[in-house]
């Protein structure tokens, strides 16, 4: 940031760099319990839906109903985060997931689907609060390596995420010596793990990142220096926020959109369960994993270059995607894992962008906005994919996707040039 001394105050830590690893530490160990929570509502919740409904039609409604209230708590978790910290805010939205969890138990238990919406409904802040975890990592990092911070926390959602969904039997056995639904012990699961999560934050994430980060810039008197990136590292003003929005925006969009239809692509052509599971599986590891790696390279070549390898990335995942023959597993698994690794491109260089633009005051609450339009992003892709597959095919949806992802290159020119 700055080769100044850094200025003692009262009551203040001069040198964040502990403090920092420190809050890293708290933010992985919150974040592996949280990837076990949101597992559950991605692997079982159509199941269960379905299962209480006795029919496919609505299958797809919990899907789109944690989606929106992802979206609804993503503004509230940044509006507590800007008024109180990011302790209270993450905290409170992870409880808030526990909530919903509980509610899908109950429901399940009293076989009461409209309880059982609500409670997915309500179970969607726990996967807005996931991702809104990664930005108090950068709060206190250094501007060189606040994209290294982002995806250590982003990594570290991939070993809970990995680890719920393998708990589905013991959970489902578990579940039923209760009196409950098989289906719904991933919800136990779900619901123990965002209120552990919640509790782990509550009681180590101190001092409050974004607080120190605020406390530290007025006491140096350097509000500049902490928002203005280093060369080819961000933007200025608002132009910046825009890019970084537009992002993420055009990657939640464009990877949801063709994920969504893959399984049932693969299944057209034959495939089990078995098959388009690896598939996916092999997508979301592409998804996260490769973030410790996404994060040097964004720190060290810069914010803009690896916004547009996010778009030349999914443009290449469609152009594959399209072209594979229907009955290759392999091929299909590496366009899905080019996908992935297109999607944490984009949300690795989008959120450091948003980071190093948006000022200190305001940050928080532009933060949760920004992820109000990627969950709206998201359901859009969601939803519009199944439509234009059955008006068009597959290969035109994977087409489309990534064709539109190449509207990043001319924004990321013009962005650029205009600094």
């Amino acid at each position: 940031m700055t080769n100044a001394a850094p200025v003692a105050t009262p009551g203040l830590i001069s040198d964040p760099g502990p403090v920092q690893r420190r809050i890293l530490r708290v933010l992985v160990a919150s974040q592996i319990l949280s990837g076990a929570g949101l597992a559950a509502g991605v692997t079982v919740g159509a199941l269960l839906a379905q299962d209480m409904l006795g029919s496919t039609s609505l299958a797809g409604l919990p899907s789109a109903l944690f989606t929106a209230g992802s979206a609804l708590a993503a503004v509230a978790v940044g509006r507590i985060s800007q008024a109180r910290g990011r302790r209270p805010g993450l905290a409170t939205g992870y409880l808030t997931g526990a909530i919903g969890s509980v509610g899908v138990i109950t429901a399940a238990a009293l076989d009461n689907p409209v309880l059982l919406f609500i409670g997915l409904f309500v179970y969607g802040a726990g996967t807005a609060t996931n991702l809104q975890a990664r930005y108090a990592g950068a709060d206190l990092a250094p501007a060189g390596h606040r994209a290294r911070a982002v995806s250590t926390v982003l990594v570290a959602t991939t070993l809970g995420g990995v680890t719920g969904p393998n708990l589905a039997t013991p959970a489902g056995t578990f579940a039923e010596h209760l009196g409950i639904p098989h289906l719904a012990g991933l919800f136990v699961i779900s619901g123990a793990a965002y209120a552990l999560a919640a509790i782990v934050l509550a009681l180590w994430l101190r001092p409050d990142p974004l607080l120190m980060a605020r406390a530290l810039t007025e006491a140096e008197d350097a509000a500049t220096t902490a928002t203005t990136p280093d060369t080819d590292h961000g933007t200025d003003g608002r132009g910046g926020v825009v890019l970084g929005a537009l992002v993420m925006v055009l990657t939640q969009l464009v990877m949801v959109a063709i994920m969504t239809m893959t399984p049932v692509h693969m299944h057209d052509h034959g495939h089990g369960t078995a098959a388009s599971g690896l598939v996916i599986a092999i997508h979301i590891g592409a998804m996260y994993l490769p973030s410790p790696l996404t994060g040097w390279l964004v720190d060290r070549y810069g914010r803009m270059k690896i916004a547009a390898a996010s778009g030349i990335t999914l443009l290449a995942a469609g152009i594959l995607a399209a072209l594979v023959p229907g009955d290759s597993v392999a091929l299909l698994a590496l366009a899905l894992a080019l996908l992935g690794l297109g999607w944490n491109f984009g949300l690795v260089s989008g959120t450091a962008i948003i980071t190093d633009t948006v000022p200190l005051a305001t940050r928080a609450k532009t933060q949760g906005l920004v992820d109000v339009s990627i969950a709206i992003a998201g359901a859009t892709g969601g939803m519009t994919s199944g439509i234009m597959v059955a008006a068009t095919s597959y290969p035109t949806l994977a087409l489309t996707g990534g064709a539109l992802s190449l509207a990043l290159l001319p924004a990321v020119a013009a962005t650029a040039y205009r600094r």
